[in-house]
């Protein structure tokens, strides 16, 4: 059973492995990725069974063809949160205006390329008004290094990304969500890709991990969709 996941669902898809090949009979096979470029490998024609994307990326697929119509599951929610180095200062973030300090006071501040949290931080900085001011202190690690290790690393003050793939990290302090007027909420999905060797089996994994995601998601990170 080949699996192609967002690393938002990494902490969870790693512990379901075990149960997956239980009761499926099928050894599973695992492909991490950020949603941009997992969605562009299965419409170049990378081949799976399932793909774990956001919910709009498992529906853009479903147009192209690349996953079976009406086989999207809804799997967990996740905010994005900011992290500093273990044993730093957590600066305020409670508000706009907090965190807009924050972000000026910072000396560096990380965000992925192609992630969710990354693709959307462009935004959360226009609205701030304060793009120009922070530009020069950004940093954007390669080869999709997780923002949590750039963070323990010392290599920059603060990190956005999303809470979900924060949380396994060691050696940060996750301060917090985005204040409520900038967060913004990722659905994680789940759907049959058209080149599933066994759609049903298929479907039926996703079901599965539907249901044993569920006691797992408030330790990583997520809420219930």
């Amino acid at each position: 059973m080949e699996i192609l996941c967002t690393n938002g669902l990494k902490s969870v898809m790693t512990e379901l492995v075990p149960a997956i090949e239980g009761e499926s009979g099928s050894k599973v096979v695992l492909t991490w990725g950020s949603t941009v470029a997992l969605g562009k490998e299965i419409a170049a024609g990378a081949r799976g069974d399932i793909a774990i994307l956001t919910r709009e990326a498992i529906e853009d697929l479903a147009e192209q063809g690349k996953a079976v119509a009406g086989s999207r599951i809804d799997l967990a929610r996740c905010g994005i949160g900011i992290a500093v180095r273990k044993g730093t200062r957590k600066p305020d973030i409670g508000s706009p205006e907090a965190l807009r300090r924050a972000f000026l006071a910072a000396k560096s501040v990380a965000h992925s390329r192609t992630g969710q949290s990354g693709i959307y931080f462009p935004t959360v900085l226009e609205r701030l008004g304060i793009t120009e001011q922070v530009k020069g202190k950004l940093v954007v690690p390669e080869g999709g290094m997780p923002i949590g290790e750039v963070v323990a690393s010392g290599d920059a003050e603060m990190g956005i990304q999303q809470i979900s793939e924060l949380m396994p990290v060691d050696g940060i302090d996750i301060v917090g969500p985005l204040p409520e007027p900038l967060q913004k909420i990722t659905v994680f999905s789940a759907g049959v890709l058209s080149t599933a060797q066994d759609p049903k089996r298929a479907r039926a994994v996703i079901e599965l991990i539907g249901t044993a995601s569920r006691p797992l998601l408030a330790s990583k990170g997520l809420e219930a969709p």
